[in-house]
């Protein structure tokens, strides 16, 4: 902790020992310096009034560097300083007075977010009937008896990729109109009639199964085909 106030540093550090965690209290930048020269914390709580260097420019030195959570205080409420702080990098603001509890609560969040496990990201492969699509390479092949790729234009692959990311479900023309040529639809634009038509073909040729692009009467089309990722 950053503070300068060694009343606010001594109730603040009681009362976060006594939840089980260890503090140490700096009362300027040099100090603070010191202290990571020999240790790196695992959240800075900074004030933003301080003696010699201010909170904005520690923070902004200190998100340079590291990716270390910072919680800044400050007896300023105005909305321009909050704002700043945290365009500064600053990940949350809490401004004197504070209850303690509801900084023990912000000071917990910080650091459930800084410690969670990072999520894998969704695989952007999908594989459905005899096919694989891959999102990022933009390409479709056949998985059985033996892996062809399938020559699609980009506007079939767009429209394949829609159906694959939505199975099971009626999408209107005009959902995909407007999904594949990013556009509002117009109501008399038959051109995804004639795009299905053309994918059909291709798929069909590749040895789809059965009607796998059905048409909806009065709905528009489905993917019946489970998709999953792979």
């Amino acid at each position: 902790m950053v503070e300068d106030d060694p009343e606010i540093g001594r109730l603040v550090g009681d009362f976060l020992r006594r939840e089980g965690f260890e503090l140490i209290v700096a009362p300027d930048a040099a100090a603070m310096d010191a202290e990571l020269s020999r240790a790196r914390p695992d959240l800075v709580i900074l004030d933003l009034m301080l003696p010699g260097e201010d909170g904005l420019s520690i923070c902004r030195r200190l998100r340079a560097r590291d990716t270390i959570p910072i919680l800044m205080l400050t007896a300023k409420s105005d909305e321009i300083d909050r704002v700043v702080g945290l365009e500064m990098g600053a990940d949350d603001y809490l401004t004197k007075p504070f209850g303690p509890r509801e900084l023990l609560a912000r000071v917990r969040a910080l650091l459930r977010r800084a410690h969670a496990a990072p999520t894998r990201p969704a695989s952007r492969r999908l594989a459905f009937d005899r096919f694989i699509l891959d999102l990022d390479a933009r390409d479709c092949e056949t998985i059985e008896p033996q892996r062809s790729e399938i020559a699609l234009t980009s506007a079939e692959f767009d429209l394949l990729a829609c159906f694959a990311q939505h199975p099971r479900r009626v999408l209107t023309r005009d959902q995909l109109l407007d999904w594949t040529h990013g556009r509002a639809a117009d109501p008399f634009d038959r051109s995804i009639d004639m795009l299905v038509s053309r994918l059909r073909r291709k798929l069909d040729a590749a040895g789809a199964s059965g009607d796998l692009i059905a048409t909806v009467r009065n709905g528009g089309y489905l993917l019946r085909a489970e998709v999953r990722r792979i």
